[in-house]
């Protein structure tokens, strides 16, 4: 499974992005995509996650800010909104298998995604 991330960039706090992630190859083993972060110095960490019913699950930090959707069975868009200074990172696509416990194995290439105060 391959991941390709798109989106990102630079914005001013409160503003607004989205990202997106489309999944290719074995695909029908996917169960659950989304997106984890890593600020500098930070680990890296859930953002949210979707499953292949659309069971969603979202940082404490994000809810109600973020929204992710999944398009189809192979592609999944954020869409962030009131961006903070401190959602400033690197944002990666993941995606984890039937029976794969979260975070999957699979990842993409990470985004920056930058928010000036």
């Amino acid at each position: 499974v391959q991941l390709q991330a798109s989106g990102g960039g630079l914005v001013q706090a409160g503003g607004s992005l989205r990202l997106s992630c489309a999944a290719s190859g074995r695909t029908f083993s996917i169960n659950q995509m989304g997106w984890y972060r890593q600020a500098p110095g930070q680990q890296r960490e859930l953002v949210a996650t979707i499953t292949r019913g659309l069971s969603t699950n979202y940082a404490d930090s994000v809810n109600g800010r973020f929204i992710l959707s999944r398009d189809n069975r192979d592609m999944v868009s954020l869409q962030m909104n009131s961006l903070k200074p401190e959602d400033t990172a690197v944002y990666y696509c993941n995606a984890a298998a039937f029976g794969q416990p979260p975070p999957g194995a699979y990842w993409g290439q990470g985004t920056l995604v930058t928010v000036s105060s």
